[in-house]
């Protein structure tokens, strides 16, 4: 989860690479990601009905 979310923002330390990408599966990236995503759009969800009430 740790390499997803950081993928998300696009930093990763190039030592890291060649790690996370040995031990990955797609499985697990293609759950990760359906996770942050969804996190991501409940955030904003929440922030514009905040800024907008």
């Amino acid at each position: 989860m740790k390499a997803v979310s950081w993928a998300f923002f696009g930093i990763r330390k190039q030592s890291d690479h060649d790690h996370d990408a040995a031990t990955l599966t797609a499985g697990q990236v293609i759950i990760a990601g359906i996770v942050g995503a969804a996190l991501f759009v409940v955030v904003v969800f929440l922030l514009v009905k905040f800024v907008t009430s």
